[in-house]
Formats: structure tokens, sequence, C-alpha cells
């Protein structure tokens, strides 16, 4: 029987579950991913189930998120988590290697492995062919302890590819294409996965691109084939040894299918605030400009910055904008040095930044309030920048290259010249001098976690009770972000790993005085009401333990994004959805909500019946058996430790 390539990747790690759309799955994880800002919560729940030496070969833990040092803040975490992986048998890369999603695809990406990461964009190793999922730190931790990752089965999404780029068009281009016709919804669930003739206009850095994004379309995967790109890519990076060959049978079924005739596709800009909101660059053309921003996991290729210098060499960028550069790795940084690009970049005005997610997740870089920004970067969610009152463009690097000149947002193809063709380097050299390796475990037992009052143990949660009764504390409207309900940005994204801290800021944007109200509340609880896809975007976790922290005992939506969805009951919170979609606007911010004998619905099916202000309101749960048993128990660390308890020989650990 012909398989897709997703479900020869799925099959080579099923460790138990139906390969069925939907059922629940378990896979082997042969590599983890960890960056700094859910790294910190990921050694903590570490350390709370008790485990010495983790399980998965390699994790890495990344520093590319808390660059900036303006206190002792970030810093101290660099050492905390240094500490951490020494102690745990983690490779570390320290500030300036990179980010985490380009470098771990020089340095570890293997065709036919699996990857699990604390960050939604981990989906960008699918461009190696590896199976790479995007999960809340506390999955992540798990993997780490030696537990399969569990999910729901996706579907699998043929994505057919023909015919060849234009000139001026590029692979943001392709992805944008894929949201304006899906929206930031349109995958949950799914597996993207690329196939046909038009792959070869793709070099690996493109493919990146493509499945770094899929995130944005709520996609749980991208996968790409491993073929002779691949095998350059890691060939360049003196890797040959790891390139294996990966493809899907000729003839196979996809669950869906899409086609993209690559030659009718044109530059094109998602408007703010939403990646979806996508529309060709020459409708916006003319609108002013204040910053141009390439850079980020969403555009990371040697190839995108060099681009921009070419377009920009010998000329100079428009007086009043910002050309900023956020180089992705060390190594890219090093070839844009050795080929004479840097230089090109700065003589034409640019700004130049450490390798690292920066300004993406808002950590320096902010625009200027109402300012239009046009960034390379995968999300353009409200406030994201680092600045409250912003407007985000996402676009290609040729597009905000065109503009930064032009002062204005510009079509590239009213440039007047050819596009630059740029290809990386023949050699990318990869070294391990960047990265501290694991210590031998007999050293490791001795090395002592360098907490600090930032790094506080993690609070225990109750289980759940047998009866909730509470009132809906906010009413949210559709796509409300994770970033919505915990903030980054320079000013909260340093205590993220100090949930006490963080707390104060749950929500800030949408309701200020709903911490306030939870506090009032305090452990009698509370529930929260979200419309369509909510919880999209970045994986933190802490977007469900901190709320918990505040009482949130009860998530009800119309829709809950995948990794969302996953992270509430890891911590104790019921997530729900409608059973009939209009009962959204029966309810209202003060209602009381009563669900009884919680446990005993749980256990008998999807349906719960609930009250709300004592009138009926049927809700439904689409939670494994497992995932039951663990939001019973009050989240996954608890049901852990009574695992081990009941069944000392079970080695959960």
């Amino acid at each position: 029987m012909s398989e897709t390539l997703s479900h020869k990747l799925i099959a080579a790690h099923l460790l138990d579950g139906e390969m069925t759309p939907g059922s629940e799955i378990a896979l082997r994880m042969d590599q983890t991913l960890l960056q700094d800002i859910l790294g910190t919560l990921v050694m903590l729940e570490l350390d709370a189930m008790g485990i010495d030496r983790v399980r998965t070969d390699p994790s890495v833990q990344y520093i590319d998120h808390t660059l900036l040092q303006p206190d002792n803040i970030n810093a101290d975490a660099h050492l905390f988590l240094k500490s951490a992986c020494e102690r745990l048998g983690v490779w570390y890369s320290g500030p300036g290697n990179g980010i985490s999603h380009p470098v771990h695809m020089e340095r570890f990406g293997v065709p036919g492995q699996s990857l699990v990461g604390c960050d939604s964009h981990t989906t960008a190793a699918g461009a190696l062919s590896m199976l790479a999922i995007g999960a809340g730190g506390i999955e992540v931790a798990m993997a780490m302890a030696g537990e399969p990752l569990y999910l729901p089965m996706p579907e699998v999404i043929g994505v057919r590819l023909e015919g060849d780029l234009p000139e001026w068009v590029s692979a943001k281009d392709v992805i944008l294409e894929l949201l304006r016709r899906h929206g930031v919804a349109g995958a949950k669930n799914c597996i993207l996965e690329y196939h046909g003739p038009g792959l070869a206009a793709l070099d690996a850095m493109d493919r990146h691109v493509l499945a770094n994004m899929g995130t944005e379309m709520g996609a749980t995967a991208s996968v790409f084939p491993s073929d002779e790109v691949t095998r350059e890519f890691l060939r360049s990076r003196g890797r040959e040894a790891d390139w294996r060959p990966l493809a899907a049978d000729p003839g196979c079924r996809y669950d869906r299918s899409e086609r993209i005739d690559l030659s009718t596709l044109e530059p094109l800009i998602a408007l703010p605030s939403s990646p979806d909101k996508v529309v060709p660059v020459s409708r916006v053309a003319g609108e002013p400009l204040y910053q141009a921003y390439i850079g980020s996991s969403g555009n990371p290729g040697y190839r995108d910055f060099a681009v921009v210098a070419e377009i920009v060499k010998g000329r100079r960028v428009a007086s009043e904008v910002s050309l900023d550069i956020n180089p992705s790795t060390r190594q890219v940084l090093s070839a844009l040095i050795g080929e004479g690009h840097l230089a090109a970049l700065v003589e034409a005005g640019a700004r130049l930044h450490q390798p690292g997610c920066n300004g993406c997740i808002g950590m320096g870089q902010a625009p200027a309030a109402g300012r239009n920004s046009l960034r390379t970067v995968p999300r353009n969610f409200p406030g994201r920048s680092g600045t409250r009152e912003d407007s985000v463009f996402l676009c290609s690097p040729e597009t905000a290259a065109a503009s930064a000149l032009a002062g204005v947002i510009t079509d590239p193809r009213s440039l007047g010249m050819p596009c630059p063709r740029v290809r990386e380097p023949a050699r990318m050299a990869v070294s391990d001098d960047w990265f501290v390796p694991p210590l031998p475990a007999e050293r490791a037992r001795h090395v002592s976690l360098l907490a600090t009052d930032n790094t506080p143990p993690l609070p225990a949660l109750t289980p759940l009770p047998e009866r909730i009764e509470v009132p809906v504390l906010l009413k949210a409207g559709d796509n409300v972000s994770t970033d919505d309900i915990m903030p980054a940005g320079a000013r909260v994204l340093p205590i993220w790993s100090n949930v006490y801290a963080s707390a104060e800021h749950t929500f800030e944007a949408l309701d200020p005085d709903y911490v306030a109200r939870a506090r009032a509340r305090g452990d009698a609880g509370h529930a929260i009401v979200g419309g369509n896809n909510y919880g999209q975007g970045s994986s933190r976790e802490n977007a469900a333990l901190v709320p918990r922290l505040l009482g949130l005992q009860v998530v009800i939506a119309r829709s809950i994004a995948r990794i969302h969805w996953q992270n509430l009951p890891c911590f104790g919170v019921l997530p729900l959805t409608f059973r009939d979609p209009a009962d959204y606007g029966r309810i209202a911010r003060g209602q009381t909500l009563v669900i009884d004998d919680v446990r005993g619905q749980l256990a008998a099916g999807q349906r719960i019946q609930a009250t709300l202000d004592g009138a009926p309101l049927t809700l439904m749960h689409e939670l494994s058996p497992r995932q039951v048993a663990i939001l019973t128990a009050g989240g996954v660390i608890n049901w852990l430790r009574q695992r081990k308890a009941s069944s000392p020989e079970e080695n959960v650990t």
C-alpha cells in the first residue's frame, strides 16, 4: 500500500494508538529542543519530577530569546540553565549562537528522526524531513523523562508545488499564499506534506520558511522529502553522513490536497495584526514606513540576508526608515562578513543586532507606536513586537528591502532592477566549539542548580474537584493568542520563569482588571470563555499554568488551538467546547457556571451537562482517558508522582 511520508515517519515512531485521524497516538521522541524562556520552566518541571538524567539524545538548550541584559535577570537565567544542562545531560547553546530552529537544523537535524520542542516553531525541522512538533514545555519535559509524546493523529494535507518562482517572489510569499487561502486555523491537527516538481525551486532554508510558518496555520507539523537538496545542505555543513533519502510512495493518497503553481504568485504581505490577513503588496504600496526588520526563524537563511544586501548595495536606506538586521545564527553572520554582505548592509544605513530572536518576540527593536513596521518574522499578533499599539506587516526580505530604500511600502518589482540571485557559500562550517556538550553522568551528579529568586519552585496544584461552581470571569473573542494571555517583550518575558511575578501581567492587554478579579476569587476558582481558535500561537505553557495559579478551572471556547488545548489539562484546567457554537452568544461575564459530577461525566463520554445561571448548557470535551486521568490528578506532575508511587517498579523517570 502506498504511504505518505508523514505516515511513514509516524509509523516509525509509533508506540501506541491507531493511525486514524483524531484518535490519540503515542510517539517515541528521538530529540528535544528547548529555548530559554520556556526551557527554564522545563528545567523546574524536571526537577519537580525528580529526573536526574534525560533520556532523549540529543536534548539541546538554546539561549536565543533572553539576550537583552538591562539588568542581571537574564544573565542569571543563563547561568541557571547552564547548570541545569550540566546536571541533566543536555547540550547548551549559549547567547550569541543564534535562534534555536536554524541552529538545530544546522548541527543536529537528521532526516527521519523525531523532535519535540517547547517552541511552536519547532516544526521548522520538517524542512530536513524530520517529524518535528512544537508542544508545551511540560510535554517536552515528559519526553525528556522518557515518556511518549501524545497527540491526536493528524490528517495529512498534501501540498503539491508546481512551476518556478517568478522574479521578486520567494519562500515567504508561498507560505503567505497558503495562509491567505486557509487562515490561521486551516491546518489544525494536520500535517502539511510538500511534494511535486516545484520543490526544486526551494533550497533547504527556503523549506525552513514554509515548515516554520505552517505553525501559523495551526499545523501539527510540516514535512518535506529528504532529497538531493537536503543532502547538499548537510554536505555543506560537513554532515553528509547523516543524510538518507526519504519520500512519499508514488500514488499515495492524502486526506486533503492542495496545489500551488509557483509561477502565478506575486509578492504578498500580511496586514496588521494577523498572519492570515494577506493581500498583494501592490494593494498597500505607498503606505508610510517606519521600520523594515530582517531576521527571525521566519526567514533565517543566509540568502534572506544576502539578497537584502545585494538590493541595497551602493544605495542608502530612506532617512525616515530603520532597517534592522537580526542575523539568525553565528554561522550566517560569519558568512555574511566573509562574502562582504555585512559591509554593504552597514554602508547602506542598516542597524546590526546580535544573532537571536530579539525583535520577533519583542526583545528589542520595538517600533514606534502606531508606525508601520515590515518584518520577515512569522507572527504579527497585536503587541508582540514589544509595542502595544503596533502596526506590523509580514513580508519577504525582498519586499522589506525595497520598501526600506523607497521609504514607503513598495512592491519590489517596481525597483526597476533584476532581482539579485544569491546562493549560500559551498561551505557553511558548523563547529562544536559553539556548544557545551553534556557532562558525563558521574560528574553531573555533583552539579547544583544555580537557582535565583526568579526561578522559584513550581506551585503545587490541587486535584480536579467533583463539582465546579464558578463565575465566568472573562469573555474573549476569536483568535486570542497566548501573547494575549501571557505577554512577551522585554518588560515581561524575563520573569516568565517566576509564575508568581508574571501572574500580574495575565491578560493585561485584553482585560487589565482580570488579575484583581481572579485574586479576589482566590481558591474558589473561575472560568474563561473564548471564541474560535482560542490560545493560538506560541506554545508557552505559562499561558495555561499562570491562569491556573490565579484560580482558573475551566476554559470554554468555540474551538481551542491544539498546543494550548494540550497544555490546559497538563496543569489541571478543564478545556471544553460548545456543543452548539451559538451558545457562545448566551454567555456574559459574571454568569455562574455549574458542572456537577465532573469526574463521572468526563469518564462517561464526551458530552458534559452544565448550567449557566441555572439554564441548561451542553458542552463537549475531546480528552482521552489518559488526559482525563492527568486532569483529575491536578496536572502532569501530580499524575507522574502518583504513577511512580503506585508502581515503584515502573521506570517513568
